[in-house]
This record gives structure tokens, sequence and C-alpha cells, in this order.
């Protein structure tokens, strides 16, 4: 909604109070503002204020200083309710400045705030000039998990960080790089296969999708714990894509520095899990590559050889998310994990069916789906179980390889997409498979055009919630 507020005075006083106000009491709320209660309520009635969500009102102080804000929250019937998406455009909308909860929340509630608070602060700076903008900070609110914000928030901007970052300062080299970097910050190891040593190890797919790049493509592997059960993160780091040799429209191409949004994706989690030392054997594997043009680009009509053993033919050179994710899940499920996430940009398909908000989800057993969907809506981090459909098993059909990596009948393309990899994963290994689009196109409070971290709350608290780790 359009805000008609009037301006909201700078200069905040220290620790300026923050009334979070639901619409059942907006005829109310003013009374707990003691003295003031009587100009606060004729104040917010002429500002035609009543609780509505995402509404900000500046409260002034006697002097016309600001005294305080007030922040709507809707239709909420408990406190117990506040959630993220309350406080994350707000830090936008108020003066820089520290400010702190007026009215005490329930714990759960409290960290919520807090969060959205935190991720609504996030700003890529990396290539403007002049001086950092200050942002408002809340304090911590009493009850609130600060531990759990910090690692959240930690995980968030690194995600889209590494989305934000051009692709001529982020290439397969530099994403390995981050994932050593979070590897030696928490003491895992690492292992980067790195060109033709690819070929050596058994990576067909992954080499020939980005043999034709500067920078040559590569599988980075962490491993952290010794003990617990196998949980196994599988990213898509396609830093750019041109669409090869079936090459993108400038249109088409304009974005595709996010095109490693999965394993940006990835890595922040594993961070996460990292950050709160939950007692599982963590694996991630990066499959990072660039998909250009150069004389030796793999073409359309080469068939594939993988690490599973099938045979794939190249129908389309944009598909090929799909062919790196190949290999790496088959060398994840090699293990047999417990657990078996992959995370990418894969499809269009998947926007035009369920939009950029909206991640698909699919996965080796509808349950797991729907526990992680659930998982989404308690972290209002949303993702839409999508079917494995067997019927649509033949358009995957080749007639000269196992498998072909794109159906030629443009329907039902998320589908093929994850039915195609679920052939590089055991029956019996616990599977899901997120096709998200890492991307916010659209200006809206406390979430700017650009990177979007999707799918990282989620399955933190899926993960958490089966393998809770020690507190604080």
């Amino acid at each position: 909604m359009t805000d008609s507020s009037p301006p909201i005075p700078p200069n905040p006083a220290p620790d300026c109070p923050l009334w979070l106000v639901a619409e059942r009491d907006a005829t109310t709320w003013t009374a707990r503002l003691g003295d003031g209660a009587g100009a606060a309520a004729a104040w917010a009635a002429a500002q035609g204020f009543n609780g509505e969500r995402g509404r900000v009102l500046a409260l002034p102080a006697p002097d016309g200083s600001l005294g305080g804000i007030a922040v709507g929250l809707g239709a909420l019937s408990s406190p117990d309710e506040v959630a993220i998406a309350h406080l994350q455009g707000v830090p936008d909308r108020v003066p820089a400045g520290t400010y702190r909860l007026a009215d005490p929340l329930p714990a759960g509630a409290a960290t919520r705030a807090a969060l959205g608070w935190a991720l609504g602060r996030y700003r890529f700076q990396r290539y403007r000039s002049g001086p950092e903008v200050a942002v408002a900070t809340l304090a911590l609110p009493d009850g609130a998990d600060g531990a759990h914000v910090r690692r959240v928030a930690a995980a968030d901007a690194l995600a889209r960080d590494l989305i934000n970052t051009p692709a001529a300062d982020l290439g397969p080299a530099d994403l390995g790089a981050a994932v050593a970097r979070v590897a030696e910050r928490h003491g895992a190891s690492v292992r980067e296969l790195v060109g033709t040593a690819l070929l050596a190890e058994r990576f067909p797919a992954i080499h020939a999708v980005g043999r034709a790049a500067a920078q040559a493509p590569r599988l980075v592997e962490l491993r952290a714990g010794a003990e617990g059960p196998r949980i196994t993160l599988v990213g898509k780091g396609v830093c750019f894509d041109t669409g090869g040799l079936d090459l993108k429209p400038a249109s088409g191409m304009a974005l595709m520095k996010k095109d490693m949004g999965g394993a940006a994706c990835a890595l922040a989690l594993a961070q996460l899990i990292l950050d709160a030392r939950l007692p599982v054997r963590l694996r991630l594997l990066v499959a990072a590559v660039e998909n250009s043009v150069a004389g030796n680009a793999y073409r359309p009509g080469d068939v594939l050889h993988t690490r599973k053993g099938l045979t794939v033919e190249v129908t389309n050179t944009d598909a090929e998310g799909r062919l790196v994710l190949a290999d790496a899940l088959a060398y994840a499920d090699e293990e047999r994990p417990d657990l078996l996430v992959d995370l990418a940009t894969l499809t269009g398909a998947a926007r035009v069916a369920l939009g950029p908000e909206l991640p698909a989800a699919f996965g080796s057993d509808p349950a797991l789906v729907q526990e992680l969907v659930a998982a989404g809506e308690a972290e209002g981090d949303p993702l839409w179980p999508m079917p494995l459909w067997p019927g649509y098993e033949d358009e995957l059909t080749s007639k000269v390889a196992d498998l072909a990596n794109a159906s030629s009948s443009g329907f039902a393309g998320a589908i093929t997409a994850g039915l195609f990899l679920r052939r590089f994963v055991g029956p019996s290994t616990p599977w899901l498979h997120v096709d998200l689009y890492g991307w916010n196109g659209r200006e809206r409070p406390g979430r700017p055009v650009g990177a979007e971290a999707q799918a990282v709350r989620a399955l933190y608290r899926m993960i958490a919630t089966r393998h809770p780790g020690p507190r604080g």
C-alpha cells in the first residue's frame, strides 16, 4: 500500500521506541504511551493510521523531533503471530539510529522481529563510491535468540552478496574461493577438482559444460563433522550462462550472473549449519562453471558421458544446469546420504508456473517435500510442492543416447528437469530438489531489487528440527 504519512524527522533519540500495532488495537494502542497518549491518539487519527500491515507512522515529540515509530502489523490476533516480514521493511523507512521495541514480545516473536529487521538492513554496496550508507539498528529485544539472528542474517548476506556480484568478479575460481573461506573459518576440509582433473576423476558432464570458459570448470567439495547423519547439499554454480551455442538473446542474458544462485544458497545453508554446530556430517558439492561460447564449446547433438554411466544427448546447450548437477548428484549419492538436497536456478518453466517468489520443491517422497514446505511456511520462506509425474518420462527419450537433456515439447519444463535429475539419484536416497529464482525483480520494503536467498531458512529449520544443535 502507499504510505501517505508525513516525512519522518531525522536524528531519532537514542533507543527510540518502536510500537507494534495490530489492526485490532488501532483505537487503544496509544494508551500505552502514558502522558503522551492523548496527543498520540489525535495524531494517529489525523493521519488515518489503523495498524495496516506495512504502514509506518512517525510520532512527534513535543519539541518536534522524532519521539517514536508505530509499525502496522495488520490483522494479527496475538503477539505470538509477529513474523519476520512485519519488520523487514522498517529499516528502509526510518532514519539511521537505534530503536527498541516499546512492548515485550514472546521469545519466538521477539526473535522473528529481530531477524526481520536484520534481513531488512542488507545493502550491497561493493561497487558504490563514497561512504557506506548508515542503516537503522534495532536493539535486541528481550528474550530474542541473538545468536540465531546473527547467523541467519550472515548466511542471508553471504548468499545475496555472491548472487549480486557480476560474473567479471565471480567466476568459477572465485566461487570456489568463497567455499574455501567458509571451510577455513569453520575448520572444514575442502577439495577442488579443476579442468582436466574432472575428466580424470570421472566428472565429464561438468567438464563439457564449462570447458569453453576462460576460468576452468571445477567441482568444489566441503566436508565437516565426523558423527551424525549424513547431510549432503549440492549447488548449481553456473557463474554466467550465455546459453552456449544455443545462445540466449540479450534480454535472456541480462540476469545470468545469478545463475549460480543455487550454489550461493547451498553455501549459505552450509555456513548456517556450521555456525549452529548441528550434529551432522555435512557435505557440500558446488559444480562451478561458466557456460560460454568458443571453438571448444559443447554442441547440440553431442552425446555426453556422465559419472553415473548414463549417456546424454544434448538437445539444448542452454539446459546446462542439469548436466553439471547430474555428475554432482551421482557423486553425492555414492555415499547414500540420509538427506540429499540440490538447489538450482534451473528452469524458466518453474517461474512461469509459480512466479519468482515461490521456489518449486520436488522430492523422492511427498512427505519429505511437505516437511520442507511446512518449515518454509513457519519461516516465511515459502516453497510450493511440485510432482515428479512419471508420465512425462518419455519427454527425455533420445534415439541415440540413454536420455536427452531437454524435452522438445516445451511443456512441463520444471517437471522434466526434475525427472532428469532423478535419474542420477538412487531410489532409496531421501532427496529434495529446489528450483529457485534467486532474485527480487521489484522494489519492496526491506527487499530491494537484487539477489534473494531462497529456501535457506526453510531447509535450515527442517534440518535443525531433525538434528538440533547446542543452544546459543
